[in-house]
This record gives C-alpha cells, sequence and structure tokens, in this order.
C-alpha cells in the first residue's frame, strides 16, 4: 500500500499531495514536513500532525536538527577615544583593529583621517575651480563619474539653473569639505 500515493499535507500554499508514503518521508527529512505539519490518508478519521501518525514515527525520529545555532557572541569592549592610550589590562575582542601609533587618527581640515590613508594624485584646488566653471566637470575629475554627469545633465535640462548646485559643491570642495576623491584616497591642498 505504500506504494501508492495517498498521503496529503497542508503546507504553506494548502494541501498538497497525493504523495506516497516514500516521498513524505523525503519532505520529512529535508524539513519541509515538521511535526506539527497536519497529514491525512484515506482511512484516518480527520487531519492530523505528522508527529501524533504512528506510520511516520520512525522518520521523525531519523531526522536530527540541520544545524545547531550559532554560539552567542562575547560582548564586545568599549574602544578607547581617539587620542587616549589603549589599555591592555583586559584581552582584546577579536574584531577590534588593534590601536598602533602608525594608526592613531591625525587631523586634517577639521576631520580625523588615518595617518596611513593612501594620498591622491587629484588636486583639491583644480576639483573646486573646474566644478565653479562647468557644472559636475569637477566631481568627475575626481572620479565622481556618476555624480558629476547628473550635475551637467541637470544643468543643461534646467538652462542652466540647477549650476548652483555645482557652484555650492565647488565651494565645498575648496573649503575641504570634501575629503576623498572617487577611489576613497584623501585629498591633498
Amino acid at each position: 500500500m505504500s506504494d501508492l500515493a495517498t498521503w496529503y499535507y497542508v503546507g504553506s500554499f494548502g494541501q498538497l499531495g497525493p504523495l506516497t508514503k516514500e516521498q513524505l518521508e523525503e519532505l520529512i527529512e529535508g524539513g519541509v514536513i515538521e511535526k506539527q505539519t497536519y497529514v491525512w490518508r484515506p482511512g484516518m478519521g480527520d487531519w492530523l500532525p505528522a508527529s501524533s501518525v504512528s506510520e511516520l514515527m520512525n522518520a521523525f525520529q531519523a531526522v536530527e536538527p540541520f544545524a545547531s545555532p550559532p554560539p552567542t557572541p562575547a560582548p564586545m569592549q568599549s574602544i578607547p577615544p581617539i587620542g587616549a592610550a589603549p589599555s591592555y589590562s583586559q584581552p582584546m575582542h577579536p574584531m577590534q583593529p588593534m590601536q598602533t601609533q602608525a594608526n592613531y587618527p591625525r587631523h586634517t581640515y577639521g576631520y580625523h583621517m588615518p595617518a596611513n590613508m593612501p594620498r591622491s594624485d587629484k588636486s583639491r584646488t583644480l576639483s573646486g575651480v573646474l566644478q565653479l566653471l562647468v557644472p559636475g566637470v569637477g566631481r568627475i575629475y575626481m572620479g565622481y563619474s556618476a555624480l558629476g554627469v547628473i550635475q551637467l545633465i541637470a544643468a543643461i535640462i534646467t538652462c542652466g539653473t540647477l549650476h548652483v548646485w555645482s557652484i555650492i559643491d565647488g565651494v565645498l570642495i575648496l573649503s575641504g569639505q570634501v575629503r576623498l576623491d572617487g577611489y576613497g584616497r584623501a585629498l591633498e591642498d
């Protein structure tokens, strides 16, 4: 009788079946049918949870959890404020970067920038002046191609009205508010 497709179960999409007993056991092994999933076959009075059907008990006993939950993470220690000497009295968290003199931040243009950050070959002054004169060209020069093209197209479409956006952006570049070029390198000047 196990060769006949006579089993049904209630899944996420409603009543599914008919299935053979072997197919039902494969779904139990795959985790599709769980102990609380309702099953039915001809001869049963009503739908029952799969764990209460004697014919399926062996299939549930053979199935072990697929993966144990990961261990709870250890609480992270607080990172000392910038400029403070690191405390080595307690072990560091493995994900916390090691504080050394080489990677202490240095003060540049009112912002803290790592001392070992690569320097850009682009000029802040040239970028700012280009941005003031032709919308978006300074951003394209710095490596922000998409932003530069958007500024250029916006200025053309609005007959120069949105050139104000590029002028403000040029002033921000010249004043040092833009610290990195489009490749993540620190701007000089």
